[in-house]
């Protein structure tokens, strides 16, 4: 059993290929993880296609050993975040897996999209946030422009930044002393009643559902009865281990601790990300707030250039639902195209991934409709239908209207370029509809002017050459 005051769980938080998984390869070396012999680029992805895109798409975590400057033993438990917004509810589970985060920005590049969004969930669950500078090796970089960007965009304070490179290792050992020194141990009490959350689940073909926990309260321990509160099943645990990165199995996880469990489950869809797991025989009364069923956004059909590979596709679409809890498919038939599926997913990079993995990994060829969102359509008699494929639309005659998803967005850019995304904005239908004044927002610092259009906004608020314009876009959201 470890000392929770000697504990440090944190998540790894950035935009796409900003040297997150890099950075955490040089931490789990430093700490000694993996021996020279072991290492490779991006240990923490598993899978090939997370390697050559230098994207993360599942959470993955690590328990490591350091040693600090003051001679004092730690623990470590890293949750390598995914980074794209596709993904953004497991980073919201993972995130409250953790007390604090790492923000990396790249110093050539600066704050970009995801950096806000991830940083932001983040904050709102109270994370201590310690900003890094990444890829000063680079001839590209800019160090003291990146801080002023963090510190005007996401309102993080740099004076303590560490500036470091992935890969050189540079500022390796001032993030590590930063961890253990800025990041709060956990909160959590040993000896009450069971409370876990359940971060991540995969299927193993060996072992079944690989689930992974951070335990909030109590212990976990093998041959204990648990119960997951989103379904109320019970099941028996037959493993109980830890990634250090590669899986240990040890007798109990406790208060503060992140690990795996084995119940025997066969089925993903009884593991929910976010759900509450508690003692069977002991339960607790409400389970964690925060958790939501995955819900797919994004809809399109899959068909098979070959008919005669439909049963190579369906058998693929099976084999990788049990890897992904998240995706749907069901079966269709369109009479240009042939049999195929109408699939569900989190948005269009979890399309791309679920297509390029059926053409690589199941040697399908594949034509793919163009994807689409759910409309609701409300029907003259009161009944309304969620309608994901064009071909189930109702009758005209039947149809009192008919709406489409609207989104509140945030465009954050330089002002010189800002004319070139106002324009195209201004040309939607939404805007040519006629929209209220003030659904157009610029913020300059703690300033802000309304609209009727973008441009209109803009005219209003002119900041000096260089500033960075928040443009806040309101919408309702259906």
């Amino acid at each position: 059993m470890s000392d929770i005051k000697r504990i440090r769980n944190f998540s790894i938080i950035a935009h796409i290929d900003h040297g997150k998984s890099t950075i955490a390869d040089r931490i789990i070396h430093k700490c000694g993880g993996l021996t020279d012999r072991e290492m490779k680029q991006q240990v923490l992805d598993s899978m090939d296609i997370e390697r050559e895109r230098g994207i993360t798409i599942k959470a993955q975590t690590v328990k490591l050993n350091y040693k600090a400057k003051d001679g004092t033993e730690y623990i470590l438990n890293i949750i390598d975040t995914p980074g794209h917004v596709d993904f953004g509810y497991e980073v919201s589970r993972s995130l409250s897996a953790c007390e604090g985060s790492l923000l990396i920005v790249d110093s050539t590049q600066g704050v970009e999209a995801q950096t806000l969004a991830n940083v932001y969930q983040a904050l709102e669950i109270n994370h201590e946030v310690i900003p890094i500078l990444n890829k000063i090796d680079l001839p590209a970089s800019d160090v003291e422009k990146t801080k002023t960007e963090i510190e005007d965009v996401v309102g993080i304070e740099t004076t303590n930044a560490i500036s470091c490179s992935g890969k050189t290792g540079e500022g390796i050992d001032e993030i590590l002393e930063a961890i253990i020194n800025k990041l709060p141990a956990p909160n959590g009490v040993i000896d009450q009643k069971l409370k876990c959350l359940l971060v991540d689940s995969w299927y193993d073909s060996y072992l079944g559902v690989v689930i992974l926990v951070r335990v909030i309260n109590g212990k976990l321990k093998k041959n204990m009865k648990v119960r997951l509160m989103s379904n109320d099943q019970e099941y028996t645990i037959e493993k109980v281990g830890v990634f250090t990165p590669k899986p240990n199995d040890i007798d109990e996880l406790s208060s503060g601790e992140i690990g795996f469990i084995i119940t025997g489950i066969k089925s993903l869809s009884e593991t929910k990300v976010g759900d509450t797991i508690c003692d069977a025989s002991d339960p607790i009364d409400k389970p964690l707030p925060g958790f939501k069923p995955s819900k797919p956004v994004v809809f399109c059909g899959l068909f098979p250039v070959d008919s005669s590979e439909y049963q190579k596709l369906k058998d693929g679409l099976a084999k990788l639902k049990l890897n992904d809890a998240s995706f749907s498919y069901e079966a269709e038939s369109s009479s240009a195209l042939g049999l195929g599926f109408r699939c569900g997913f989190l948005g269009l990079l979890h399309l791309e991934i679920i297509t390029e993995r059926l053409e690589r990994e199941f040697d399908v060829n594949l034509i793919t409709t163009t994807p689409g969102v759910i409309y609701k359509v409300h029907k003259n008699k009161g009944e309304v239908l969620d309608l994901q494929n064009p071909s189930n639309m109702p009758d005209p005659s039947q149809i009192e209207k008919i709406e489409e998803p609207w989104i509140k967005s945030t465009i954050i850019g330089m002002e010189a370029g800002v004319v070139k995304v106002i324009s195209p904005i201004d040309d939607t239908p939404a805007a040519q509809a006629g929209i209220k004044a003030g659904d157009f927002i610029v913020k300059i610092g703690k300033e802000q002017v309304q609209g009727k259009t973008l441009m209109e906004a803009v005219k209003l608020m002119r900041g000096p050459v260089g500033t960075s314009i928040n443009l806040t876009v309101r919408r309702k959201k259906c």
